[in-house]
């Protein structure tokens, strides 16, 4: 099923304003598995000048630079996806990292280096790491899958799902200690349990469509049946993936406690969330209103 994605992110100023160089991180990344079958990013003001680079994690950035003054900044992105459904499970993992524990061989760890090692110094986090670690490990070992699956389960167990606005992402220890907290902040919190559990993982941020229009009934105050359909509908959202040798990437979504599939689209993936910013730049001091709009349609 083909589907066209339509994401509108306007900055308005009260005032004309200077813009320093933007770096937009909004493009589908290389790996992901879902088939992009066209992409476009159209920019006002129109005469922005546009280049395309990869930046050091591997992402597609849009670098802005702009002429003049401006009183708007609009950045206008279609994506038509085939969302083809697959096996999230389709993947062979070599045999020797199939059980858990096993270490990254030297040469791999080293590229991976970024992707290691947890980043936390709590009470908190200590104390639920030790109690997941207690709770799986206690035979001593686990195949791997299976501890992945489990791991994810255990975040969204533990943090309720909430819509939060505030820029930034929480602290591990806030997440747990609120129980609480957006995709990125249950996300992050996983990418520091997979990285304190000796595994590679990172950030990503990226679109989840969810296409699946249901038909509803419901009755009517006058006695007659009405038939009710969901639209499809999209969001910007944010999860983690862990390296599997053999496997590669995989990708894990707290959110849901479940592995992606075809509706998730991977845009950016980072060492940290500061890092997988959709929108990175500066403007002259100004007022500015943001408004933000996503809209699946079939393609």
């Amino acid at each position: 099923m083909q589907l066209t994605l339509h994401h509108n992110t306007t900055y308005s100023f009260d005032r004309d304003v200077l813009l320093g160089p933007h770096d937009i991180r909004l493009r589908p990344a290389f790996h992901g598995r879902t088939p992009i079958v066209d992409y476009a990013l159209r920019v006002r003001p129109s005469d922005a000048n546009l280049r395309w680079y990869v930046d050091a994690a591997g992402n597609r950035v849009a670098r802005l630079l702009f002429p003049r003054a401006v009183s708007e900044l609009a950045l206008d992105i279609t994506i038509t996806a085939d969302l083809v459904a697959y096996d999230p499970f389709d993947f062979l993992i070599d045999l020797w990292a199939a059980q858990f524990p096993f270490a990254y061989p030297a040469d791999v760890a080293a590229e991976l280096a970024p992707a290691l090692g947890a980043e936390v110094n709590s009470v908190e986090f200590a104390q639920w790491m030790a109690r997941l670690k207690n709770a799986l490990l206690s035979a001593g070992s686990m195949n791997t899958v299976q501890l992945l699956v489990e791991v994810n389960k255990r975040v969204h167990a533990d943090v309720a799902y909430t819509v939060r606005e505030a820029i930034g992402v929480q602290t591990p220890a806030q997440t747990l200690t609120m129980r609480s907290g957006s995709c990125r902040d249950s996300g992050w919190l996983l990418v520091q349990a997979l990285r304190e559990l000796g595994l590679a993982a990172r950030f990503v941020s990226g679109y989840l469509i969810q296409p699946g229009a249901q038909a509803t009934q419901q009755q009517s105050s006058t006695g007659q049946t009405q038939t009710i359909t969901q639209p499809m509908r999209a969001d910007f959202h944010a999860w983690a993936e862990v390296y599997l040798p053999g496997a590669g990437w995989i990708g894990l979504d707290p959110t849901s406690g479940l592995l992606t599939a075809e509706g998730h689209i991977p845009v950016a993936v980072a060492r940290h969330p500061a890092q997988a910013g959709p929108v990175v730049g500066s403007a002259s001091p100004s007022e500015a209103r943001l408004t933000h709009h996503l809209e699946v349609t079939p393609a």
